[in-house]
This record gives C-alpha cells, structure tokens and sequence, in this order.
C-alpha cells in the first residue's frame, strides 16, 4: 500500500509540473499586465502539436534524430509559441489594456479561433493567412511612411477590403485548381500521438515504486524552466524591468522603461512557457484541439492559489494542486482512508478525474475564502489602492 501510495504521489508530481511550466507563464502575464489569457490553453496546444510534427519529421530522417527530437521539439515550440504570443499582444491586447472584461472576451475569441485553425489548417489556409498579412500588414508600412491627414482610415479599410479579396480570390483559385492536394486539412478534429524516444519509453524502480523516465524528463524540465526564470528575472537587465513594471508601471515609465517592450518580452516569454508546457502534455497523453481547456482552468488556479505574481507560491500551488487531483482521481485517498468508512465513501465518491476536479475547486474556494490573496500575496503600494 505504501508503494502505491508513493507512486501516486510521483505521478501526481508529474501532473503539477506540467501545471508549474504553464502556470509560470500565466502568472507573469496575470502579474505584470493585469490580462486574463483564455488562449494560453491554447498556446499549451500549439506547443503539443509542434512536438508532433518535429516528431513526424525526425522520423522519417531516422536514426539519432528520432533519439533527441524532444530537445528540438521543446526550442521549436518555446520559439513558435512565443511568436504566436507576441503577434496577439501586438494585435490584439495592447489595445485592451485597463480593461479586463473585454481582454478576457477577446482572448477566449482567440482561443476559439486557434481550436478551429488546428482542425481545418491546410496549404490553402497558410498561403491565405501569410498572403492576407503581406498585403494588408505591407500596405499599412507603406502608409504610415506618408502622411494622408484625415483621410487615413478610409484608406486602411480600402486596404483591408483590397488585400481580403485578393486572399479569397487566391484560395478559391488553389482549391479548385489543385483540389485535394491542398485543401486536405493537416490534423483534423481527432487526437494524434506522439512516440516519446526510446529512452523515455523505459522506467525504473526505487524500492517498489515505478519510476517513469518520461515523467522523470519532466519533473526535470520543469526544475530548469523554474531555475531559468529565477536567474532571469532576477539577473539580467529585462528582467529588472519586468519587476520594475509589475511592481509600479508609472513610475517604471517615468524613470525610461519602456513599458510596451516590457509587455511585449513579458507576453512572448510567458506564451513560450505555455509551448514548453505543451510539449512536456504529449509525452502524457494524445493531442487534440481542445488539449490545451484540459489543462487551462487548473492553471488559473494555481495562478490564484499561489498568490498573483509570486514564483514560490506558483510552486506550491502547482505541486499541491496536481498531487491532490491525481490522489483523488485516482481512488489512492479512497484506500488509504478505507477503515475510516464515511471519509473513505466520501473520496470513494470522488475517485474519477472529472469529481476530482470538482472537490479540488471546491477546496480552493474554501481557501480563498480564508487567504484572498492566495498563499503569498502580493506586496506593494498598488495592492491596497
């Protein structure tokens, strides 16, 4: 009993990493710029599926490439997800910010848009999409290098209706031309699996205990994801910035800081996170579009949990929220409470993944309703106004 227990606890471990690795960058954001990201779920998803196809490609290469493709998925998807992350703080959310009802809108539109993109995505999508942004994105460079006075934005509609129907008439023409070549969708709407390498696919066993070298590789991961952003928030010269700014975004931009980059790095380092947290899900299980809603209101939880803004607090509420999902879903606390009849129906109750949800929040909002400000909270001039 006590190695199941033990192997519960790891497992749990497991889960929490992965929550920590998202939930650093959530925390970031949420922290610094105030925005609620309902698409980070989603940045988890591109991460997951970007380690499938940097899988797909080292396979058919062969050979020591398929040994140590995770390490090229893991910079890959921190490099694609990051991009994803700075074009929709460029786009979209430096645009709302003070206004946190309708970030969160907006952001779960997002979301909804990138599920969709990931089950109908083909070539005749991404010649459209890059051919609609050459158009309409050059276009705008070229005007804001004129000066037009007041008619200005009659112009960018004109350049907007110009550059969408040239992306329709473009796609129409592929599709019919070339059929099925392009327009076959890439993943669809059903799960796709990704192989770990062969050395990841083993385990071992410590005094009775199965010790997955998968979840190892994770556990370990996200100790150098969490070492990484302590040295750079607390070493390097951004990071200086970003605390500056979390901490007080007026005066930060009185002293120079530029508090736009600072958002911009702040929003691409967190949506790079996300992509590392996706890559670390596929070794745990297939990916699908909505992979990333699975993981995304546990996130948030911890985010809260932990206490806005505070690393070792994410930490805390990470682990704990992980390992208390997986002892309840999976019927181990049940056991273990077994000659204590009434609790032991009561976790016996709870022993699924979805009712081990339920009673995990229902903990949480009893928590909150205890410490507010999560386990550590937030210090400053700014928390009390």
């Amino acid at each position: 009993m006590l190695a199941g227990f033990l192997e519960a606890v790891f497992n749990g471990i497991s889960i929490g990493a992965v929550l920590l690795i998202a939930a650093l960058g959530l925390a970031i954001i949420f922290g610094l710029m105030g925005v609620i990201n309902m698409a980070h779920g989603e940045l988890m998803m591109f991460g997951a599926y970007t380690t499938f196809v940097v899988q797909n490609v080292c396979k058919q290469l062969g050979g020591v490439w398929f040994e140590i493709y995770i390490f090229l998925a893991l910079i890959i998807a921190f490099i694609f997800t990051a991009a994803v992350g700075l074009i929709l703080e460029r786009g979209v959310i430096r645009y709302l910010y003070g206004r946190p009802l309708e970030t969160l809108l907006a952001t779960w539109g997002v979301s909804l848009i990138f599920q969709q993109f990931v089950r109908s995505v083909n070539w005749v999508l991404v010649i459209c999409v890059c051919l609609f942004s050459l158009l309409f994105f050059g276009g705008l460079w070229i005007l804001n290098s004129r000066t037009v006075g007041r008619v200005r934005n009659w112009i960018v509609a004109v350049i907007f209706l110009l550059s969408l129907g040239v992306t329709i008439t473009t796609g129409n023409l592929l599709s019919q031309t070339y059929q099925l070549a392009v327009t076959q969708p890439w993943f669809g709407a059903q799960n796709v699996d990704v192989t770990a390498p062969t050395w990841l696919q083993a385990g071992m066993s410590l005094g009775g205990v199965q010790l997955p070298f998968a979840r190892l590789f994770i556990i370990a991961l996200t100790i150098i994801c969490v070492a990484g952003i302590y040295l750079f928030l607390q070493r390097s010269s951004w990071g200086l910035r970003i605390r500056a700014v979390t901490q007080n975004r007026s005066m930060s931009a009185c002293l120079g800081i530029p508090t736009q980059k600072v958002d911009a790095i702040t929003f691409a380092l967190g949506s790079g996170l996300a992509g590392v947290a996706g890559c670390a899900i596929s070794l745990l299980g297939s990916v699908g579009p909505n992979t990333g809603q699975n993981y995304i209101i546990d996130t948030f939880m911890v985010v809260v949990v932990g206490g806005v803004g505070n690393l070792g607090g994410t930490i805390v509420a990470a682990l704990g929220i992980g390992t208390a999902n997986f002892l309840i879903g999976s019927g181990t606390l049940a056991l273990l409470l077994s000659p204590v009849k009434p609790l032991a129906d009561l976790f016996s109750f709870f022993a699924t993944t979805s009712m081990a949800k339920v009673m995990v929040f229902a903990l949480i909002i009893v928590f909150l309703q205890w410490k507010p400000g999560g386990i550590f909270p937030q210090k400053g001039r700014t928390v009390d106004v």
